[in-house]
Formats: C-alpha cells, structure tokens, sequence
C-alpha cells in the first residue's frame, strides 16, 4: 500500500495534483488508516497513470472522467472531437504566433505585404520617418475599412510616385513634419498648391471620382482626423486648400466658388 508521496512518484505526478483531483471527483479518495493516513493501492496507480495520460494529450480534466468510463466506442468518439478541438486551437495558436511576429516588423502590422511594399518605396524617394509613419497609419484606417479595395488602388499608388509633383510634396511635408516651424510655415502653401495642382488635374480627367466610396463619411472623417492629430499643422492645409478651391483632405471636393486667397 502506497502513500500518498509513493503515488504521486509513481505515476509521474506531484501530491499536490493527486489532491486536485480528490477534490473534482476525477480520483476516489481512500479511507485514512489508523494512523491517519491515505493508503492507495493497484488500481488507485492505474486510475492515476490513465488520468495523467490524457491529461498529458490535453483532454480537459472536465472530460476526463466520462472517459474513463466510457465504452470503446464512446471513448474513440470523444477523442476524435478533442482531436478535432485541438486542431483549431492549434491554428488559433498559430495566428497568434504570426500576429505576434509582425509587432517586431513594424509596417507589417495590420497592413498587407503591398502596402508594405508602398511605404518601403516612400523611403526610397527620401520621405522621413515620421511622414511614413503617419501615411502607415492612415493605411491602417483604409486596410481595415476596404480591404478589397487596397490590391486594385495600390498599382497606381505606385505609379504616382514617378510623377515629380508627387516626389516634391512628400519632400516638402517631410520637411514640415520634421520642423518645428508654425502656421506660417511657407512650405505649407507650397504643398497646398501642388496638391491643388494635381487635384485639378484629375477633376478635368474625371479621376478624382471616389465612387460610392465617397458616401461613407466616417471613414473619411476618421482619415481627417488622423491628420489633424498627428500634426496640428493640418488644419492650416485644410484652410489653404479651401483659398484654392477644393475643401476636405483625403476626400477632395471641388468648390464651386472658391474664397479669395
């Protein structure tokens, strides 16, 4: 007759969990002996190697029992759907280990290997850190909100960049961004008149159409917004684009009869 320490030795387990399992009912407790002790025998060794078996394969202590009692049959099914419950936790486990990676790969992180690709590009031509890190966040806002949307637009994201204009205004808002210079900051209304430029050009090209895109205010007012947190300095765009005829940020509307500047 064993005590309690020999069991536990003896299966592989520690007394503490010998007594974990005396207390949810998944191994019968013996009588004390004379002494006070618990005295466990064969069956009580046997009883302890199956549980710590399955316990060991990741059958929920909860099922254990059932188990134990249960037919070939009953057994052979109840260890198909842990098997099966196992798979999508492994797979859960998985996504989790790759969601996981990407927070040390910085663009990676909720945006799509192609946008990756953009913002790496943005870096090429000589855009600053920090304006990539506020165009990465505002990818974030389109990914999550048109993700299908990203794969069609991204080739001519891309092909923007070869245009001069466009290469000068990120260099120009990276100089913005990186200075400490106010609203009176002349680069801003150099910005402000490239991307008026480029605005009427796609209005007479009818390219600056969104689409039932446009409909959807929040995302937009969501984009805005980002812009406005970032850099303060936004709101003076915002204005200066409105003396050059186009109200918003992300989302261009054309005035009809734009203000004196």
């Amino acid at each position: 007759m064993l005590t309690i320490g020999q069991l536990a030795a003896y299966a592989g387990v520690t007394a503490r969990a010998v007594r974990h399992y005396h207390q949810i009912g998944l191994l019968p407790e013996p009588e004390r002996d004379a002494s006070g002790y618990r005295r466990y025998g064969a069956k009580a060794v046997v009883a302890l190697i199956k549980i710590r078996t399955l316990a060991n394969a990741g059958v929920p202590l909860s099922q254990i029992g059932q188990m134990l009692e249960a037919d070939e049959s009953a057994f052979a099914e109840a260890v198909q759907e842990i098997d099966s419950h196992l798979r999508d936790e492994i797979e859960r486990l998985q996504t989790s280990r790759e969601q996981i990676a990407q927070l040390a790969a910085g663009d990676s992180l909720a945006l799509p290997s192609e946008v990756v690709f953009y913002l790496n590009r943005l870096r090429e031509i000589g855009v600053s850190e920090r304006m990539v890190e506020a165009e990465r966040d505002g990818w974030i806002l389109v990914v999550a909100r048109w993700p299908d949307r990203v794969h069609d637009s991204m080739p001519g994201k891309l092909a923007q960049l070869d245009d001069p204009r466009v290469v000068r205004l990120y260099k120009v808002l990276s100089e913005i961004v990186e200075s400490d210079a106010g609203d009176d900051d002349p680069r801003l209304r150099e910005a402000a008149d490239i991307m008026a430029g480029m605005a009427e050009q796609a209005y007479a090209a009818g390219e600056i159409d969104l689409g039932e895109m446009a409909n959807d205010d929040l995302s937009f007012d969501l984009l805005d917004a980002l812009a406005l947190e970032s850099d303060p300095r936004a709101q003076r765009m915002l204005d200066l684009m409105r003396e050059r005829g186009w109200a918003g940020w992300t989302r261009l509307k054309r005035l009809a009869d734009p203000p004196d500047s």
